[in-house]
């Protein structure tokens, strides 16, 4: 019986331990650095990497962002070669993006990689143009505060196995280019889906359950439902999301505040009107 156990118990290790990586990238592809520009607010990324309240310049670490499992601090993105990230390769990026791991190691899930991953291949080597034009920070961003036993990196990797799969984004041929867009900014460079919906014990969205609001609080803070009935009965449309998404007004001319507007702010008010409308038409299930 010992021996089986830990026959089951090295069995487990393994499977749990073992590599989780997605399908190749073609890192052959020259970036757009406006296009990436562009790409940096769709992906909130000034938002997250700029702790704007203790004067960080932009894109020079973020402020702390608490969770269950501890303090996580967005790491400078600028081009500074040490401080930074001036000194990574495409492929380097690319992993980080697509697999979740960098080079010292598997990358905490508070970065949102499991939206990334959609991103195609144009758009990381785009973004990755951008980020290395962006002007150096020379100051490194505060390490993460986690406790035992989430400090130890490897775990990540048992974390990925259970709630991670690296994709690519398909679009789906019976809905329109509009409402296929608005799915790919959502669940992918958007990150919607990260904050706007319910996680599990172990911090992973719950399955079924995307979008259907994370009033317990999580990544992004406490965030409400983003489905079509709750959006419809607040008496959105298409029209007003696009408007919300770029004033921060709500239809009964309240203000979207906290979290959401700094997303707004830094974010999605420098989005295109097609994609803000792309946006409210995936959500409210129209083409």
């Amino acid at each position: 019986m010992l021996l089986v156990a830990v026959l089951l118990g090295a069995g487990i290790a393994v499977y749990m331990l073992k590599p989780v990586q997605g399908a190749a990238r073609d890192l052959a592809l020259t970036g757009d650095v406006t296009r990436g520009q562009y790409l940096l607010r769709l992906g909130d990324c000034i938002t997250c990497h700029t702790d704007k309240k203790n004067g960080i310049a932009e894109l020079g670490g973020g402020p702390g962002l608490v969770t269950p499992f501890g303090t996580f601090y967005a790491p400078n993105i600028t081009s500074d070669p040490k401080a930074g990230i001036g000194g990574w390769t495409l492929a380097q990026f690319s992993k980080a993006i697509s697999d979740g791991e960098g080079p010292a190691g598997h990358l905490y899930p508070a970065f949102p990689y499991e939206n990334y991953t959609l991103m195609s291949d144009q758009d990381v080597a785009d973004l990755y143009a951008a980020l290395q034009q962006v002007p150096p920070v020379r100051t490194s961003a505060k390490p993460h505060e986690v406790a035992f036993p989430f400090d130890m990196r490897p775990l990540v990797a048992g974390w990925k196995n259970l709630f991670f799969t690296p994709r690519r984004y398909e679009a789906d041929a019976s809905h329109s280019e509009r409402w296929n867009r608005g799915r790919y900014l959502v669940e992918g460079p958007g990150h919607c889906v990260m904050c706007h919906s319910p996680r599990n014990l172990l911090g992973a969205v719950e399955k079924g359950k995307e979008l259907t609001g994370n009033p317990a609080g999580g990544t992004g803070g406490r965030a409400p439902a983003l489905t079509a009935e709750r959006l419809k009965t607040e008496g959105y449309d298409v029209a007003s999301i696009a408007s919300a998404l770029s004033d921060g007004f709500t239809p009964e001319f309240n203000v979207l505040g906290s979290a959401m507007g700094e997303v707004i702010a830094d974010g999605t008010s420098f989005w295109t009107e097609a994609d803000r409308e792309a946006v409210g038409a995936y959500l409210l299930g129209e083409e």
